[in-house]
């Protein structure tokens, strides 16, 4: 992996915000909408967290698979591609990538054990041949950097490492949105900071000054993270469902 986030391509595939977030034209005519594109997006990335907790995989694994599958829809469309089948091949990838692999066997057996829904099963084959699909989707770049590191060497630096927790929360929470495809990580670390910071009213505001970052900039992403609370707190499966049936018909 790439030591230095801005020679790598992780920081050559930033996107705009604008491409993000954007339903494929395949999408469209099946009468997928913004709000269902995203709320699919939330729904298999909760999914992907929920199978890497049963089959044990480390935090960064999780955070590689979910930038994993949000990379494939800004690219392709859930016609095509469909989410329940990406959603654990991009967990079987990102193990690969970051040396902690799971098999496929182990992922179909948790799978089964999760859903009894048959839409959400696949056989050891349907993941393999989904991986294929996956690495050319993603252009064969898999590396992936995140917040997590530059969180806590920036509360180290702020003494603030008794917000650790709520600040790693926010980071966790970030991956429900579409950031991790738009901003350098640090940016991200540094919004949750700023959030934490005022939740726990710690005054922070010198301690950014010091930095020169875009003040603008983290506040912008801030205001992304504290809307989605408020938006998006609450989703059910069953409309997750009619909008995947929606795909399929």
């Amino acid at each position: 992996m790439a030591a230095n986030f801005w020679t790598s391509s992780h920081f050559k595939q930033l996107l705009d915000a604008m491409e993000v977030d954007v339903v494929h034209s395949l999408d469209k005519e099946k009468g997928l909408t913004p709000e269902e594109f995203r709320l699919v997006k939330i729904h298999m990335t909760n999914y992907i967290w929920k199978l890497a907790h049963h089959v044990k995989v480390r935090q960064r694994v999780i955070a590689t698979a979910v930038a994993y599958f949000r990379r494939v829809y800004a690219r392709k469309s859930m016609t095509e591609y469909d989410p329940r089948l990406v959603a654990p091949t991009c967990l079987y990838l990102a193990a690969k990538a970051e040396e902690s692999t799971i098999q496929a066997r182990l992922l179909v057996f948790f799978i089964k054990k999760i859903y009894v829904d048959e839409k959400y099963r696949f056989e050891i084959k349907d993941i393999l041949e989904m991986e294929m699909k996956l690495l050319e989707a993603l252009d064969y770049y898999l590396v992936v950097f995140h917040p997590y590191r530059p969180l806590i060497q920036l509360l180290q630096d702020a003494g603030m490492a008794d917000l650790t927790h709520i600040s790693w929360s926010l980071v966790n929470d970030s991956y429900r949105m579409d950031l991790i495809l738009v901003h350098p990580p640090y940016m991200i670390a540094l919004a949750c900071i700023n959030i934490a910071s005022v939740l726990k009213e710690k005054n922070a505001t010198a301690w950014f000054e010091e930095l020169r970052v875009d003040m603008n900039a983290v506040k912008n992403i801030s205001i992304e993270i504290l809307d989605f609370y408020d938006t998006y707190r609450t989703h059910s499966d069953d409309r997750v469902n009619l909008v995947l049936s929606k795909l399929k018909a």
